[in-house]
Parts: C-alpha cells; sequence; structure tokens
C-alpha cells in the first residue's frame, strides 16, 4: 500500500512545480512560499482534527518534537530555495534537480540511520546523479 502512497505524492509534486510556476510569476518567492506554506498548514491541521489525532499532542517526546521541528525547518529551507529557483529557472530543469533530493536520501540513510542499501538501490542512486549532472551541463 505505501508505493500507492508514493505515487501519488509523486504526482502532486509535479502539479506543485507546474501551478508553483505559473504562481511565482507575478510575486516574490519568498512571498509565495509563504502562501503555500498558510495553505499547507490550513489543510494539514485540518486534517489531523478532523481524525481526532490532535489529542495526543501533549504526550509527544521532547526527541519528537525536536526532530519534527528539524524537520520542519529542512522543508521550509527546502521550499524557499525551490521556489527561488522555479521564478528563475525552467520546471523542466528545476524539477528533475530537485529529485536529486532521492540520491542524497539514500546516501544520508546510509551515514545516519545505518541503513543497508540494496544494489538496485545504490545503481538507482548513482543513476539519479548521473541524470542530474546531464541536465545541470
Amino acid at each position: 500500500m505505501w508505493w500507492i502512497y508514493a505515487l501519488l505524492s509523486a504526482f502532486f509534486a509535479s502539479l506543485t512545480a507546474i501551478f508553483a510556476k505559473i504562481g511565482v510569476k507575478d510575486v516574490n518567492s519568498d512571498l509565495a512560499t509563504a502562501i503555500r506554506t498558510v495553505v499547507i498548514l490550513v489543510i494539514a491541521w485540518s486534517i489531523a482534527m478532523a481524525r481526532g489525532e490532535v489529542k495526543g499532542i501533549s504526550d509527544l517526546s521532547k526527541n519528537t518534537w525536536i526532530f519534527l521541528g528539524l524537520s520542519g525547518l529542512a522543508t521550509g529551507l527546502s521550499w524557499i530555495f525551490y521556489y527561488k529557483a522555479l521564478q528563475i529557472g525552467k520546471v523542466s530543469q528545476v524539477a528533475p534537480v530537485d529529485k536529486l533530493s532521492v540520491a542524497l536520501t539514500i546516501i544520508l540513510s546510509v551515514i545516519f540511520l545505518k541503513e543497508t542499501v540494496s544494489l538496485k538501490a545504490a545503481i538507482g542512486a548513482v543513476m539519479i546523479l548521473g541524470g542530474t549532472l546531464v541536465l545541470i551541463f
């Protein structure tokens, strides 16, 4: 079932790039990111409240708060740079380079999470790196 959610994520991420490119045409990229963030904030909290999942918030550990906070910080910085890149670059170049995050995530999962990577995943990561270099140069 996870792969269905992953495919939906990829589909909506692709729409994000198209809509964002159109949206940043006549506005500062930081303001565009802020607007996007408010929309996401409303949607995420609405879903959490509708499902009754907010009641466990007081039980979250300090470690959970720290790492979710760091994740939010990384997400925010990613969006700021992504929107700036979209504003000045072509979607067909920016979006694929942004997906270099897939290869970087594989590498970082080995370093920080001590995950093992299959030969297939390693080859895929190398191919993503190669494809990114082709797009950049």
